[in-house]
C-alpha cells in the first residue's frame, strides 16, 4: 500500500509538473504573438494622447462631463503590448467623440440633412444619385469602435497569457510538492503524517479521565 501511494503522489507530481509547463510556455507564446501582431502594425501614440493632453483637448471640443478620459499615456511609444493597446483605443474614443460633438452612435440620426443636424428620415435627408447621404459622423464611430475593438482583444489575449502563466506557476509548484511529499512519505501509510496522527491518537485513549 505504502508503494502504490508514493507511486501515485510521484505520477501526480509528475502530470501537475507537465500541465504546468504547458500552460506557462503557452502563456508566453500567447504574449509574444499579440506584441509580434501589434509590431506589424507600427502603431505610435500621437502627442496628445497623454491625460492632460487630451484633458485640454476635451475641454477644447466641449465635451460633457460624463465621458470618462484616459489616465494612462502612449505619447509618441510605439503600442505592441496588450496595455498599451488599450489605452491607445481609449483615446480614440475620445477622438471619436470629438469628431462627433460628443455624441454617441446610438444618439446619432443615420442620414445627413443640409442643415447638419441629420435625420433618421431617408425623405428629408440629403440625396445623392437618388439615395439617402450616410450621415459621416456616424461612420466615425463604426470605423472607431471596429479598429478599438482589435485592439482591446489584443489586451484580453494577453492579459490570458499572464493568466496562463500563473496557472502554470501554481500548477508546477504543486507538482513539486505532491514529489517532495510521496518521497517524503508523507502521503504513504506508515510516513509521518500518518504517525503522528495515531500517536495523538495512542495519547487521547491512554489519557486519565478528567485530565
Amino acid at each position: 500500500m505504502k508503494k502504490v501511494l508514493e507511486f501515485g503522489g510521484v505520477a501526480a507530481g509528475v502530470v501537475l509538473i507537465a500541465f504546468g509547463i504547458a500552460a506557462i510556455v503557452l502563456g508566453f507564446n500567447g504574449k509574444d504573438t499579440v506584441s509580434s501582431s501589434l509590431k506589424t502594425q507600427q502603431i505610435v501614440g500621437t502627442p496628445d494622447m497623454t491625460p492632460s493632453g487630451i484633458a485640454a483637448e476635451a475641454k477644447a471640443a466641449h465635451l460633457p462631463a460624463t465621458v470618462k478620459l484616459p489616465t494612462c499615456s502612449v505619447a509618441g511609444q510605439v503600442v505592441d503590448t496588450g496595455s498599451e493597446a488599450r489605452c491607445f483605443a481609449q483615446y480614440m474614443q475620445i477622438h471619436a467623440f470629438e469628431a462627433t460633438g460628443g455624441v454617441p452612435y446610438a444618439q446619432m440620426p443615420r442620414y445627413a440633412t443640409a442643415d447638419g443636424k441629420g435625420t433618421n428620415d431617408a425623405t428629408k435627408a440629403l440625396q445623392s444619385n437618388g439615395q439617402p447621404v450616410d450621415n459621416a459622423a456616424r461612420n466615425v464611430w463604426v470605423t472607431e469602435t471596429a479598429l478599438a475593438t482589435a485592439l482591446n482583444v489584443s489586451y484580453m489575449a494577453d492579459q490570458l497569457g499572464n493568466f496562463g502563466i500563473v496557472v502554470g506557476v501554481a500548477l508546477l509548484l504543486s507538482g513539486v510538492g505532491f514529489i517532495i511529499l510521496a518521497l517524503g512519505g508523507a502521503l504513504a501509510a506508515g510516513g509521518w503524517l500518518f504517525s503522528r496522527q495515531e500517536k495523538k491518537a495512542a495519547a487521547d485513549k491512554t489519557a486519565p479521565l478528567g485530565a
